[in-house]
Formats: C-alpha cells, sequence, structure tokens
C-alpha cells in the first residue's frame, strides 16, 4: 500500500511539472483564451459531442491535479456552449474535480496527518460529523477562498466523501453561474477581477455566512427566549449551584471553589454518592475480601497446604463499611466547607433557571449544574414485587450470606458480583439475555473469563430471557427464563438485579421548565454538557453517555469552566480515550476501539496480541491467563484502541490511555524503559510485537548480505 502511493504521488508531481514545463500555465491567460475563441467556436462547431467532451475531461484532470486556469476554463465554457449547457458541464466537471482531488488527499495523506495531528484533527472531525455539510456549503459560496485548498484539507478530513461531492456541487453553482454568465461576454472582459465586484463578493461571502449564522442565532434566540419567560434576577446568591455530590457534583463544585466562585452545593441524601456509598467503593472492598478468599483456596498449587477458608460474612460487610468510612472524610460537608462551598442538605427544586429552591429556601445562582446521578432500573417482570430483591444500591445492607444467589444481567456489576459471592460461598447463577457477558467487548477478550466463572462455580445462562418471579417451596423464590425453546427454573433465595441503570430526575422540576430526556434516557445537553437553556448544565450519570466515575469527573471540568468562562470559550467534552475496566478476575480493561467497535464503523485496523503466558512477572505469579490486543492504523503505529484480559489489566490499560491521550505510539512506548519484573512490560512487549512485525525487511536483506561480506573479509 506505501509503495502504491508513493506511485501515485510521483504520477501526480510528475503531471503538474509536466504542466509547467511546457509553459500551459502561461497560455491560460485572458489574453490568449480571448484571442482563440474564435477557433474555439469553429472546433465546436465542428465536432460538437467531442468538443464538449474534450473540455469536461480537461476541466476534470485539471480540477483534480489542483492546476491553474479553473476560472479561465469557466468563462470559455460560457463563451463556448452558452448559460444552459456552459453552467451543466462545469458544475458537474468541477464537482467531480473536486472530490477526486478530495480523495487523493484523503489516499495519500489522511493517515500521516492523523497521526501526528491526531489531537488537533478530534474537535475538527466532530465539527465535521455535527455541522459539515454547512461550513462546506459556506467555504463553496464564498469565492475568495481558493478552490483547491478546500478540496484537499477537506480529504484530511473524517467528512463522508458523497457529502462532499453533493455540498461541493450545490455550494458551488452560484459562483459558477456568475463565471460562465460572464464568458457570454468574454470579448468585452478586459480582467477577470473585473467579474468580481466588491459588491459581489460581499453578497456571496453574506450568502455563505447566512445557513451557519442563522443556525447559531436561531439557537441563541431559542435559548433566549425560553429564558425570557421567566423574570431573571438582578443580583444573584452564586455563581453556580451544584445539584448532586455525588462524583460529578463534587468535582464541580471542587473546581468552582478553586477559581474563587461562590459555589453552592445541594445533596438530599449522602455526600459521595453512589460511588462512595453504593458503588465502587463497596463493591471493590467486597471483590477484594473474595480475591483473598480464592487466593487461599488457590495456595495449594504454591505448595502451602491450607484448609478451605469460613467465611464471617458479617465480618466482611464490616470490612466493606470500614472502607466507606474511611473514605468518606474526603467528600464530607465538612471538607467542602472548608474548600469554600456551601453544602446545603435537602431537596433541590428548579423553580425557574436561576432559582433553586430547598424546602422553604430559595437561592438564585447564574449557573446551574445537575449532577443528581442515577439509580439501578428494575425491569417490569411478574412477580418480581414480592421477591427479595437486591440492587447494587440495597446489597450492601445484607447481613448474612445468600445461600441462593441468582443475577440477573450479564455487565460490569453482574458478572463482579457473580464471581464475589460465589467465592464467599453462595450458590450463584447468573441470567444474561444476550449470547455474551459483557456485550460490547470482543467475544476472544470475555473468553478467558467465561471460562473462569464457569471453573469456580458460576452457573451461567447466556441467551436467556426472564419471564417472572414465582413462589419456590424448597428457597422460596425461582426465576422463571426460557432458553430458545426450553423453559427453566432457577431457585433463589436472593435475587439481584443489574440490568443498567436509569437517571435521577425525578422531582427537581425540569420538565416544568420544558428539558426533556435525549434517546438514553438521560438529560438532553449538546456536546459542551449545556441544556436548552444557556445557564443550565449537566454532567455524570444524569447526563450519560457513560455511568463511570472518572466519566463524571471528566464532565464535571467541562460543564464547571464552560459555566463559568462560555462567554469567552466552551469546551466540547471528547470521550475518544475513555477508559474502563471490569474488576472481575481475570480483570476485563479497554479503552478506544476494540474490534467490533472498527468492524460496525468500517475502520481498517491490524491486530497486535501478546499472551500474559509469555510475560515473566505473570509467569513467576501463576497469573498467566490471558491477554493483551492493541489495534493500529493498518502499517503505522497509531494506537486506535486496547482491550486487555488477566491479572492487574486495568493497571496496564494506563500505559495505553495515556499513550493515545498523547499521541504516543507503539514505536514510542517500545523505546521506553520499563522495570522488570512488572505487568507493566506487557505493553512494552506488545510494542515488540508490533515492531517485528513490521521490521524492515528488504534492509535487513541488505545487512545480511553486508556482514557476510565482512566476515569472507
Amino acid at each position: 500500500m506505501r509503495r502504491q502511493r508513493w506511485w501515485v504521488l510521483a504520477t501526480i508531481v510528475i503531471a503538474v511539472a509536466l504542466f509547467f514545463a511546457s509553459g500551459a500555465h502561461e497560455a491560460l491567460t485572458l489574453a490568449n483564451v480571448k484571442a482563440q475563441q474564435a477557433q474555439f467556436r469553429s472546433w465546436f462547431e465542428a465536432r460538437p459531442l467531442a468538443v464538449a467532451s474534450g473540455f469536461f475531461a480537461i476541466y476534470v484532470a485539471m480540477a483534480a491535479l489542483s492546476l491553474p486556469g479553473a476560472v479561465l476554463l469557466t468563462l470559455l465554457a460560457g463563451a463556448l456552449f452558452g448559460l444552459g449547457w456552459g453552467l451543466l458541464i462545469v458544475s458537474f466537471a468541477s464537482s467531480l474535480g473536486a472530490t477526486l482531488a478530495f480523495l487523493s488527499a484523503r489516499w495519500l495523506f489522511r493517515e500521516a496527518v492523523e497521526r501526528r495531528f491526531s489531537r488537533q484533527l478530534d474537535g475538527i472531525n466532530r465539527g465535521i460529523r455535527q455541522q459539515g455539510a454547512f461550513y462546506l456549503f459556506t467555504l463553496r459560496l464564498v469565492p475568495v477562498f481558493p478552490f483547491f485548498v478546500i478540496n484537499l484539507v477537506m480529504g484530511l478530513t473524517r467528512m463522508r466523501a458523497v457529502t462532499f461531492h453533493w455540498v461541493s456541487q450545490l455550494g458551488m453553482l452560484p459562483g459558477t453561474l456568475v463565471f460562465v454568465n460572464a464568458g457570454r461576454e468574454l470579448g468585452e472582459l478586459e480582467r477577470i477581477g473585473g467579474i468580481l465586484s466588491p459588491g459581489l463578493v460581499a453578497s456571496f461571502v453574506a450568502l455563505g455566512l447566512f445557513p451557519l449564522l442563522a443556525r447559531r442565532l436561531v439557537d441563541w434566540l431559542g435559548r433566549r427566549r425560553t429564558a425570557r419567560e421567566y423574570r431573571k434576577p438582578r443580583r444573584f446568591d452564586y455563581d453556580i449551584v451544584v445539584i448532586g455530590a455525588g462524583s460529578a457534583g463534587l468535582v464541580a463544585s471542587y473546581i468552582g471553589a478553586a477559581v474563587n466562585a461562590r459555589v453552592a452545593l445541594i445533596e438530599r441524601d449522602r455526600m459521595g454518592g453512589d460511588c462512595l456509598n453504593t458503588g465502587c467503593v463497596p463493591s471493590k472492598a467486597l471483590i477484594h475480601a473474595s480475591r483473598r478468599v480464592q487466593a487461599i483456596r488457590d495456595a495449594d498449587a504454591l505448595g502451602i497446604e491450607v484448609a478451605e477458608p469460613r467465611i464471617d460474612f458479617a465480618r466482611v460487610m464490616g470490612h466493606v463499611h470500614a472502607a466507606i468510612a474511611s473514605i468518606a472524610p474526603h467528600d464530607s460537608a465538612e471538607r467542602y466547607t472548608g474548600l469554600g462551598v456551601d453544602v446545603i442538605s435537602g431537596e433541590a427544586h428548579l423553580d425557574d433557571p436561576w432559582r433553586v429552591r430547598v424546602d422553604d429556601r430559595v437561592f438564585t445562582a447564574r449557573h446551574v449544574i445537575v449532577a443528581t446521578g442515577a439509580r439501578p432500573r428494575l425491569p417490569e417482570l411478574p412477580g418480581l414485587a414480592s421477591a427479595p430483591v437486591l440492587t447494587s444500591e440495597t446489597l450492601w445492607q445484607l447481613e448474612t450470606l445468600p445461600e441462593r444467589l441468582v443475577v440477573l444481567g450479564g455487565g460490569p456489576v453482574g458478572c463482579e458480583m457473580a464471581q464475589a459471592f460465589a467465592r464467599l460461598g453462595s450458590r450463584v447463577a447468573l441470567v444474561q439475555r444476550g449470547a455474551q457477558l459483557l456485550p460490547r467487548e470482543d467475544a476472544d477478550v470475555v473468553a478467558p473469563l467465561v471460562e473462569r466463572l464457569e471453573r469456580e462455580g458460576v452457573a451461567l445462562h447466556l441467551a436467556s430471557q426472564a419471564l417472572g418471579v414465582e413462589a419456590d417451596d424448597a428457597t422460596g423464590h425461582r426465576l422463571i427464563i426460557a432458553q430458545g425453546d426450553t423453559t427453566r427454573y432457577l431457585p433463589f433465595s436472593h435475587l439481584l438485579v443489574a440490568v443498567g441503570r436509569e437517571a435521577n430526575v425525578e422531582g427537581l422540576g425540569l420538565e416544568a421548565l420544558g428539558i426533556e430526556l435525549d434517546g438514553r434516557g438521560t438529560l438532553a445537553v449538546d456536546g459542551t454538557l449545556r441544556s436548552v437553556y444557556p445557564n443550565i448544565w449537566a454532567c455524570g450519570d444524569v447526563a450519560g453517555p457513560y455511568q463511570l466515575t472518572h466519566a463524571s469527573a471528566h464532565q464535571a471540568w467541562h460543564a464547571t469552566v464552560n459555566a463559568l468562562f462560555g462567554e469567552f470559550r466552551r469546551f466540547t467534552v471528547n470521550y475518544r480515550n475513555m477508559p474502563a475496566v471490569t474488576f472481575t478476575q481475570p480483570e476485563v480493561a479497554r479503552v478506544g476501539l476494540n474490534e467490533r467497535e472498527a468492524d460496525a464503523q468500517g475502520i481498517g485496523y491490524e491486530v497486535t496480541r501478546y499472551a500474559f503466558a509469555e510475560l515473566d512477572r505473570a509467569i513467576a505469579e501463576g497469573e498467566t491467563e490471558g491477554f493483551v490486543k492493541v489495534l493500529t492504523v493498518p502499517g503505522k503505529d497509531r494506537i486506535l484502541g486496547a482491550s486487555l484480559v488477566g491479572h492487574a489489566a486495568g493497571e496496564v490499560l494506563a500505559e495505553f490511555t495515556l499513550a493515545m491521550t498523547q499521541g504516543i505510539g507503539l514505536d514510542k512506548l517500545l523505546g521506553t524503559i520499563h522495570p522488570y519484573p512488572t505487568y507493566g512490560e506487557a505493553a512494552k512487549a506488545s510494542a515488540g510485537l508490533w515492531k517485528n512485525a513490521h521490521k524492515p525487511r528488504r534492509v535487513l536483506g541488505w545487512l545480511a548480505r553486508y556482514f557476510a561480506w565482512r566476515r569472507r573479509g
């Protein structure tokens, strides 16, 4: 592929060089075209179809090669073919030539440019996806923007070729009409600049800018009109009122206070939100305890003879609650009060865009940030209301170990808790509606986890539909599931429902304000996290699309900075390098694209796979299951994504996340010294495998002959 690119590029360079060497560019002047006008017309009258076809081909070639002379050819088209046929020929020839130039630039240079300027192009490509047609239409309408530059630059973006073609043809039509019409009076023209008077250029500029300006104006007026339905306060109590003291709300409050804004933080329940009280912290504490139990069971393989561990579940849960209590001061009202945040306890309600009511008190704010999080979603199953149902929120109230636990849902929470409780002694069955656990991941990445779960006694029921819950004489209840044409009954003492989460939006007054939910069931916000009101923002689980603590913090920075400084500049949230880890054993971790997503998006890639069975540290500790899988641009070391399954996969993932965020390729990872022996060496070893697959074989062949010659000397 690289050789083909060089040949094509060389051909284009030679063609352009011949054009200038032949003096063709000197012949394409207004004076020469006017002098040869009669000759051109006689050729056309003698052989109209051949001349029209030849003219069309020449125009396409010149546009595709970005050669000068398009204006003169457009004038000549008007002189030869008249307004109707001239406009038709030039319109299609120019758009076809522009598209060929666009595709040439894309094929020859886009990969290299994206590799070198990936971070800079991210924002441009997001804008292209959202409003690319409008931007291109504007550029095409304004004749002062160089025709060939637009073609080449757009080829470096992710704009679809079909979009580029039709927008170019439509956008260039007014300018083409002016020049073809002027060509009808070619003999009277003294200079090309006379066609474009200042008034005409100004008209084109105004016409070109109109779609974008109109869109922004309509958006601005819509937001202002909505806000004007309510009386805006003359003075404000706070710069920002944050509703919700979970991960997103705490970060938003911290940032606001750090820049000396006056901030109020309203929380109706416990500081720290789900992450501290019912999510990340307790689940990882429980998982840690279950891993210790499993380590004892596996000690025999290391020559350590131990008895089956006895589980005191009450003490295990005591460890979980102790972990929460130890971290709680970091998220406490006292800490944030000390940072300068006014922490208010109570239920928040938006009376209007600037007034937040808490009980009988009303606070005014220039900006409101909604960070109310989400809660577990319960499916509508017959009999579910009468069963002992657990969720990720109520799970931590258990005082005794569930004897029989059925987990409904095979996502990260379901897999983590199924394994943890099985290790602690519960008889666990996991029911997943789809055919695969962790359905967003590649099947080969999930396979080692499936094998481990089954080996540890978790009964997996994949491709199974829950039908309802009914009473069971032995255990109290059972879950009815359908597997194909077969109906099965899974008895349980407890049912853990982990089928997703839904945003906490009730009781806030958002519906009365017209702030709606999007298709995902989260608050509808734009890329800067702003709602339909210019001063109401949302971040965290309530805004989506990711329900991860670090994603919430990432959004909170954007929402706060955009709220406080949006008059000067607003930042669009970039989710491209968002890492995620499932804390099972083996861990499953990913950042960027996997094969499933790359195939769905039609993105080409190469795969480099490195097995943990080859890693010295993993061999020494007996943690050899799993692998690292890196997707790269074909023939390049630029990382598109990394998927890992194995011990400490989440820790190793951080290096790939850093590399992708900072535009570091596998070559530089390979050149980085890693301490030995560590799991982090898996990243370097993966880079080494990629390098070995792309070694310069021709150069190595020359070196082999060179050394053979040296040995003979």
